[in-house]
């Protein structure tokens, strides 16, 4: 019995392994600092609240949420339907089930011109501080 247990463990192992290593091969070739996906916008009660990073969340500075990005990281939105973009930095978390990419603030939901559909398809990328 211990032999067939150490027989599944072992081959556990190794299928997990090579798991990785392919995806980790497949991802060397696409930016892994680029993600597209849906953005959203703060609702207009967030404004003065506390953010993650301990501000006060303003409406009308470049700022967005995200849970795939770490706090203080500077992106480029892009709106996919438009082609507008904008550069904010990430300040806040969004709840843990929400499935979208970004939550940007007013401002930079206008810039990137989605304020009447309230949801557009973006393509998010990390950059260097501006």
């Amino acid at each position: 019995m211990k032999q067939y247990l150490l027989l599944f463990v072992s081959l556990f192992c190794i299928c997990t392994w090579a798991t990785a290593q392919r995806s980790t091969a497949k991802n060397a070739t696409q930016n892994p600092a680029a993600q597209q996906g849906i953005a959203s916008f703060y609702a207009a009660k967030f404004h003065g609240r506390l953010m993650a990073n301990g501000e006060k969340y303003d409406k009308d500075k470049l700022t967005a949420a995200s849970n795939r990005f770490p706090l203080g990281t500077w992106v480029k939105v892009s709106n996919l339907s438009n082609k507008k973009n904008v550069i904010v930095q990430i300040t806040d978390r969004m709840h843990p089930k929400n499935k979208r990419l970004i939550d940007l603030s007013n401002t930079a939901a206008k810039k990137l011109g989605f304020i009447k559909k309230g949801l557009t398809k973006v393509k998010v990328e990390v950059i260097k501080m501006p």
